[in-house]
């Protein structure tokens, strides 16, 4: 099908979600100039700031990926980088089904659960005042649900739903997702999943940064702390559906979601990744770095097309620090010329004048 378009196909593959977090990351560092930046001089020099780690909220899955001095024990989770002479080991792993649209998912199917698959019940991540009606086939035809299904599944069934508003009843059906017990390592994040402690400065995009953002620009709240993130968690599942469409019309079509996507992300930040109060303001939720949107395709591009080198970056013009001292003397000669020139002149012209 795609030779049927006028260019030229060479060819696709499917990227891991590992490959997706590290390309992710390389893209953060890339555009923050942290793996190297073009100095005054005309050469190419290794900034003294160490890399930022990144943090990728997707539809199906879920990335963290930065730089640690620590052991790694899982040897599916560590890369070694070599971009411009320097060696970078990298912790990254992807959480499949953790993704924001699996996650909303995932939570409908525990609420229906708990109710028995009862084709009218309540929401507790939903805001009071809102209802939705929605057959079972849109909950149970993704792979990360359907081994929940019910014994007398009938796709079409329609259930009818609204939302209670309760955070601690949603807060519940959320934890329920991860699997904190049971680590075969020193140290994990959830689901058996080994995680060394998170170091360094980190940038949060994608979905992190739009829930962030919700509670930041439309619940008016500061989200400094894990404490902060948590209570604007529920300061949203506690908020009716009609003040919510006060507070952003705009968001309409996604206002009932927030209350689940506050909470999920506060667990997994806290909970998962295990960010604490020390930590925690190490985060930065940015959609953006520079004017360019931060996502794993541009690190793609730049291994493919290897506009990062592994070698040391030298020289990349042609002028040398030699020529370059030169010209400046030039100039600063050249400009004390003129200036000499203009001084005579204005003093021959004020002796003329005064004869």
């Amino acid at each position: 099908m795609l030779k049927k378009y006028p260019f030229d196909f060479r060819g696709a593959r499917i990227l891991s979600g590992e490959d997706e977090g590290l390309f992710g990351w390389v893209t953060a560092n890339y555009l923050l100039e942290n793996f190297v930046k073009y100095g005054w001089i005309g050469r190419w020099i290794r900034p003294k700031k160490s890399t930022v780690g990144a943090m990728d909220l997707g539809g199906a899955s879920t990335q963290i990926t930065f730089e640690t001095t620590g052991a790694i024990e899982s040897p599916s989770n560590q890369v070694t980088l070599k971009l411009y002479g320097q060696y970078y080991k990298v912790y990254t792993h992807s959480f499949l089904c953790y993704g924001m649209n699996e996650i909303l998912n995932r939570l409908t199917s525990k609420i229906l659960k708990a109710s028995a698959y009862a084709l009218r019940l309540d929401n507790p991540c939903w805001p009071q005042g809102f209802k939705r009606s929605f057959p079972m086939e849109s909950i149970y035809g993704s792979p990360c649900t359907r081994t929940e299904k019910p014994s007398n599944y009938f796709p079409m069934a329609m259930v009818n739903m609204s939302g209670s508003g309760d955070p601690a009843q949603c807060l519940a059906h959320a934890e329920s997702l991860f699997r904190f017990t049971d680590c075969p390592y020193s140290s994990c994040s959830f689901d058996g999943v080994f995680q060394p402690p998170v170091q360094g400065n980190f940038i949060a995009f994608s979905s992190f940064f739009y829930t962030v953002d919700f509670l930041r620009s439309v619940m008016e709240r500061q989200v400094a702390t894990p404490k902060d993130l948590k209570e604007g968690a529920e300061a949203i599942c506690t908020t009716p559906w009609s003040e919510l469409l006060r507070k952003e019309p705009n968001l309409e079509p996604f206002l009932q979601n927030y209350c689940s996507m506050a909470t999920f992300v506060s667990l997994l930040l806290t909970r998962g990744y295990s960010f604490s109060n020390t930590t925690f303001p190490s985060i930065a939720f940015q959609q953006k770095a520079g004017d360019t949107t931060i996502g794993w395709a541009l690190g793609y591009m730049l291994n493919l097309t290897n506009m990062i080198p592994a070698e040391e970056a030298s020289f990349r013009k042609s002028t040398s620090f030699g020529p370059w001292v030169g010209l400046v003397l030039l100039f600063v000669a050249v400009l004390l010329g003129s200036l000499v020139s203009i001084f005579c002149l204005l003093k021959s012209s004020k002796g003329r004048g005064a004869v």
